[in-house]
């Protein structure tokens, strides 16, 4: 597959509660009975748990009324025929039709079924298909004390399609939910289990592709569907590899960093350092003069431009060498370790046109000056990279409820690529296409990894500026290629053990995991 070539696959796909419902509308119509439908799905589900639980074992079913709840029958006839004690729980006076044959043949079994939670016999694991994708309502009374219960068990749960409670679409918790082990997602990504409020609820996700044609998804989503995953495939083909045996370093863009003051020399530096990793072919550093021999020692090969300071050791103005003038760089970077001093070094820099990137004390001078309505009128791509307290201060009237819907939001009112920062990372162009993050890790919450983001994605940009590449996939890949260093530096030196610095040096090895 070359880098013209890139294909949608089902992995990258992410789909709404309504889509999803169009979707199997479409596979029903088309002929696809109903039931076997369920069969197939259960019986992957049933494969998979046969992988992960030992014969024998005892599994309890929870039961819903509807097709979710029919899947978790099949599942549990299908364990019973395999060797393992099964018994189910079935609080519900009425199911749907083909769910009840399901629980009436399961019983004809002799598989022990039960309405009350404090008649349930003991277990070692426990299948949830209480509810499916699309509940809307909260769930209360019996069925939510039911659900308190299971969880109060410290079982290993096992949750069809999503946890049950859980918001499909912006993965709320509605009243109460499963505190899932593992979900199995049927057939294509629910949004909901993509979202940063679902994570504690979700455990390990894992899709089961059920070969929906791709024919009647195109058709529900479109050829490039808005909201997509972020994944391997996406990466390689963005990346600016291979690189021409013809090129030099003025073909490999040029970037400027504007970042760094007396008080953070630190994130400068570790910028810069993010900014090396991505191959770029001209790095320039703007930092106060104060501190320019810092930089020298950690980024020789940079070319480091000391700047005149304020008496609080902030950037007072750009100064730049001989006759380079900002048109002169491929992509700007601005923000990390600035301080709030160095306001009128934004508004210049918002004023040129050259793509930018902005990220920490920029945003905050963004937010303090209130001229979000003149990114509008940039020419040029511009990137905002807030982490959530930044996106409150720049977006105070946005609605956070689904990060999303939150981030598409910002992205139209500015013109801008939005990287809404987070355990679960959405990217959103003016137009609406997502991009989520769905791997990532809690070691990354340290100071200083954001700046390490901002230098990493300021050379990728750079070296694609003059290419036909979308500019949200380069912040995907920037993005990914983040996260998967913090995940391998977690490997190795634990989740307490991922400093910033040590960040940098593992953004390499991924390089080599995976291309």
């Amino acid at each position: 597959m070359t880098k013209e070539q890139i294909v949608v696959t089902k992995e990258q796909i992410v789909v709404t509660s309504a889509q999803m419902r169009d979707i199997e509308g479409r596979i029903f119509a088309a002929g696809m009975p109903v039931v076997a439908l369920m069969e197939k799905v259960a019986g992957l589900i049933s494969d998979r748990l046969q992988v992960i639980i030992p014969k024998g074992r005892c599994v309890g079913i929870l039961v819903g009324p509807g097709h979710n709840g029919g899947d978790a029958l099949v599942v549990a006839r299908e364990l019973h025929f395999r060797g393992y004690q099964v018994w189910i729980y079935q609080p519900f006076s009425t199911l749907k039709e083909l769910t009840n044959q399901h629980f009436q043949y399961a019983q004809s079994l002799g598989i022990p079924s039960f309405q009350e939670v404090d008649k349930l016999p003991s277990c070692d694991f426990l299948v949830d298909g209480l509810f499916g994708f699309g509940l809307e309502r909260e769930i209360t009374d019996s069925i939510a004390s039911a659900i308190h219960y299971f969880n109060e068990l410290q079982k290993q749960i096992f949750s069809i399609d999503l946890p049950s409670g859980l918001h499909t679409d912006t993965g709320a918790v509605l009243g109460t939910a499963i505190r899932a082990t593992q979900t199995f997602c049927l057939g294509l990504w629910k949004q909901g289990l993509l979202q940063e409020q679902a994570l504690e609820y979700i455990g390990q996700a894992e899709l089961i592709d059920f070969d929906i044609p791709l024919a009647d998804i195109h058709t529900v989503v479109g050829k490039v569907p808005k909201i997509k995953r972020i994944t391997q495939t996406t990466v390689i083909a963005t990346l600016p590899l291979p690189r021409s045996p013809i090129t030099h370093k003025y073909k490999s863009g040029h970037l400027l960093l504007i970042c760094g003051s007396r008080r953070y020399a630190g994130s400068a530096i570790l910028t810069g350092l993010g900014a090396r990793a991505s191959g770029v072919g001209m790095l320039s550093i703007a930092v106060p003069e104060s501190i320019k021999p810092l930089l020298v020692s950690h980024l020789p090969e940079a070319l480091i431009i000391g700047c005149p300071e304020t008496e609080t050791g902030a950037i007072s103005h750009l100064e730049l060498p001989g006759k380079t003038h900002l048109s002169s760089f491929s992509v700007i970077a601005c923000g990390p370790g600035l301080t709030q001093d160095s306001t009128p070094i934004v508004q210049q820099v918002i004023e040129s046109q050259v793509p930018l990137i902005l990220d920490a004390d920029a945003l905050n001078i963004l937010a303090q000056i209130r001229t979000i309505s003149t990114l509008q009128k940039r020419q040029t791509t511009t990137v905002l990279s807030p982490h959530t307290g930044e996106f409150h201060r720049l977006f105070p009237d946005i609605s956070y409820t689904d990060r999303v819907k939150a981030v598409q939001t910002a992205a139209a009112q500015t013109g801008a690529v939005v990287l809404l920062k987070g355990a679960r990372t959405a990217i959103s162009n003016p137009q609406g296409v997502v991009w989520i993050n769905s791997e990532s890790t809690p070691a990354l919450a340290r100071g200083g990894s954001g700046d390490v983001l901002t230098g990493l994605m300021g050379g990728l940009l750079a070296q694609t500026a003059n290419k036909q590449t979308p500019i949200e996939d380069v912040v995907a890949t920037a993005t990914w290629w983040h996260s998967q260093a913090g995940i391998l530096a977690a490997e190795e030196r634990t989740e307490l053990g991922v400093d910033a610095f040590s960040l940098t040096q593992y953004l390499m090895k991924v390089l080599l995991a995976f291309t």
